[in-house]
């Protein structure tokens, strides 16, 4: 199971992934590629919900809407991919990382302050299919690469984002 876990936004990678979904599930169908969140309306960036229907309908993806516990979801994910074009620092891959997920997301700005390339996951060239592709592909061909990475995540989190009350 691959996720992308953020606002049904173009400017969010989404319609990458679900072309990194098309090619991949050509190769080998039983890896699920799933949406998770939901449009926008007052953004322009949005994506119509009759889009990310017409995908479903194509059977390349699916799409799960908005969930308010992410937790459960997470750790139904193999991986987690956010190909965003910009971010501050994106709530969803701190999540991803501190559920022991391995991470595949574009090298730009936010996403490259939590993922070191190799370490938690993959930076791809932004707007990237084929880097997406390969990344993905890399960790869905090894399981150990999968758990290890998700463990460095954890590590990373736990070290520099940790929220300590006193």
């Amino acid at each position: 199971v691959v996720i992308l876990p953020a606002r049904m936004l173009w400017d969010k990678g989404v319609g990458e992934f679900v072309k990194v979904a098309e090619i991949i599930k050509n190769i080998n169908p039983v890896i699920r590629f799933i949406l998770v969140g939901s449009p926008d309306a007052h953004n322009p960036e949005s994506i119509e919900e009759t889009q990310l229907i017409n995908w479903v309908d194509q059977g390349h993806i699916e799409w799960w809407g908005h969930m308010e516990d992410m937790v459960p979801i997470y750790k139904q994910a193999s991986i987690v991919c956010l190909p965003s074009y910009r971010e501050g620092l994106p709530k969803s891959l701190l999540e991803a990382a501190s559920c022991g997920r391995p991470i595949v997301t574009y090298d730009v700005p936010g996403c490259r302050e939590i993922v070191k390339d190799g370490y938690n996951g993959y930076l791809v060239k932004p707007k990237s299919v084929d880097g997406l592709v390969d990344a993905i592909t890399k960790l869905l061909n090894d399981y150990n690469l999968c758990v290890k990475m998700g463990e460095n995540g954890r590590k990373l989190v736990e070290k520099h984002a940790t929220l300590r009350v006193s």
